[in-house]
């Protein structure tokens, strides 16, 4: 499975983005997906997860009520949208996918920086 992401971008505090992240391949519905970040200077952080049907959700506290993950299977891609945005959610983002109990790949990030 091969992971792009794109949609990041520079965007002022308060503003919204929507990233999206397609896979190749022919299993992306066997597959749980999420979104991680890295902000400058800073350890990998979980942002969000989505299963393999879409049915359940799941969300850092920081982007709670923020950032919605959905997934489309028929089109092979997750999305992040995100809302309200604040300089401390400037980072590199990347999607990820998760078959058992460990990531089984990552994406090439997407770089999202939110001015103050």
């Amino acid at each position: 499975v091969q992971l792009q992401a794109c949609g990041g971008g520079l965007v002022q505090t308060g503003g919204s983005l929507r990233l999206s992240c397609a896979a190749s391949g022919r299993t992306f519905s066997s597959y749980a997906m999420g979104w991680f970040r890295q902000a400058p200077g800073k350890g990998g952080e979980f942002v969000a997860a989505v299963s393999r049907s879409g049915s359940s959700t799941y969300y850092a506290d920081s982007v709670k009520g923020r950032f919605t993950i959905s997934r489309d299977n028929a089109k092979n891609t997750v999305y992040l949208q995100m809302n309200s945005l604040k300089p401390e959610d400037t980072a590199l983002y990347y999607c990820v996918a998760r078959r058992g109990n460990q990531i089984d790949y990552w994406g090439q990030g997407t770089e999202v920086t939110v001015s103050s």
